[in-house]
């Protein structure tokens, strides 16, 4: 699934298409993606203004003249493609005054589509209980370590539990925890302040990184302009296992990277640098 930085990687590419644009004509080419889309979606869009774009963790939120915001999620293989020709799996068309073409393709159909006034957005049930989005201020050590207390799963667990923060996936989870020297499976609630202070930094840093670089591309992800995303080339430790880290030799010296699966998820860490 497209985690924060393909999510906000996407989002950029559609506002810098899309805002400022009117909308001509909207088409649906199926009622339902994961969930039902409203019967009035297309006749919505269609001759609205769109006037910028916002994402709250893992969801996009393209706002309109009229006072209505579209929901987008992605979901598990979506993507949108800019000025391409008709896709297959492509379930939605947005045509611009200025001759433009964006597409919605989901092969999978585990995405969402869906309308809600902009000003109660943060309403929506899809994001009404997600925690504070973590490159934000208020994403912060003291609000984590008051968070994770009490907390008796793993701390790469708690880290994909979306009404803790927001937006970080598998990949980043693995990733951040490295950085930070903090093995994955060490219990959430007995972290302590000084691994906490260097988990919030690193989950910061991973992701910032991730977006310059427009994101990690595997399976099905590309960004907008149908560019891959390269920050899978910055990977430390996720899909990388018995090679050697930045900070070990490797076999035969040491294990190099370990993989192990948590909750049906592959997680990739070095054990000797993470305790």
């Amino acid at each position: 699934m497209p985690e924060l930085p393909e999510v906000e990687t996407v989002m950029r590419g559609l506002d810098a298409r899309l805002t400022g644009r009117t909308i001509t004509r909207a088409s649906l080419h199926r009622p339902d993606l994961r969930w039902p889309i409203p019967p009035e979606f297309a006749a919505t869009l269609s001759g609205a203004k769109v006037l910028g774009f916002r994402r709250r963790g893992k969801y996009m939120f393209m706002r309109l003249s009229g006072g209505v915001s579209a929901l987008i999620h992605l979901g598990m293989s979506g993507r949108m493609i800019i000025d391409a020709p008709f896709a297959l799996h492509e379930h939605l068309t947005l045509e611009t005054n200025d001759g433009g073409r964006i597409g919605f393709v989901d092969p999978r159909r585990f995405g969402a589509l869906d309308l809600i006034a902009t000003d109660a957005e943060d309403t929506h049930r899809l994001v009404a209980g997600l925690g504070p989005e973590p490159l934000g201020n208020e994403f912060n050590a003291p609000m984590l370590l008051e968070a994770l207390a009490g907390r008796a799963s793993p701390i790469k667990i708690a880290l994909l539990d979306q009404t803790l923060v927001a937006g970080i996936g598998n990949i980043y989870a693995s990733e951040a925890l490295f950085r930070a020297g903090i093995s994955p499976k060490r219990q959430a609630g007995n972290l302590g302040a000084k691994r906490v202070d260097r988990l919030v930094p690193a989950i910061k840093q991973t992701l910032t990184e991730a977006i310059a670089a427009g994101g990690s591309s595997l399976r099905d992800y590309v960004q907008p302009s149908g560019e891959l995303g390269y920050f899978q080339h910055a990977w430390k430790v996720y899909g990388r296992e018995g090679e050697a880290c930045e900070h070990c030799p490797g076999p035969p010296a040491c294990d190099g990277i370990r993989k192990i699966v948590q909750t049906g998820r592959a997680t990739f860490y070095c054990s000797k640098t993470q305790g």
